[in-house]
Parts: C-alpha cells; structure tokens; sequence
C-alpha cells in the first residue's frame, strides 16, 4: 500500500470533522475521514478530483 501523506484544509476547524487528502502519489488522490484515519479510504484520479471540486465551486455535476 502507498504511503499517503495526508492533509486537511486549512479552511476547517483543526476540532471538526473533515476529510482529508493526500496527493503525493503520482496518478492518485486519497481520501479519507479525518475522525478515522485508520478506517476506509478511497482513491480517485485527479481528473476526478477536479471535476467534483469544480462541481462543488459551480452547483453543476457537469461544470
């Protein structure tokens, strides 16, 4: 398994729930629960990743 260097946004309460990603393996972002950061976690391409990060900026799933 990759070592997956995880971070947390600095726009989130250092207290709350989060998600967390890491984005130091080539090809690949990790994501995971920060209140679990042992449990599951999923991977995605960054194509991915940045469709749903620009879906999130436009309320549009096609934007």
């Amino acid at each position: 398994m990759p070592n997956f260097q995880y971070r947390k946004s600095s726009y989130s309460d250092p207290e709350a729930e989060c998600i967390e990603i890491a984005t130091n393996i080539p090809d690949t972002i990790a994501i995971r629960d920060s209140k679990n950061p042992t449990g599951p976690f999923i991977q995605v391409r960054p194509a991915t990743w940045a469709a749903f990060q620009r879906s999130l900026r436009t309320g549009r799933p096609d934007a």
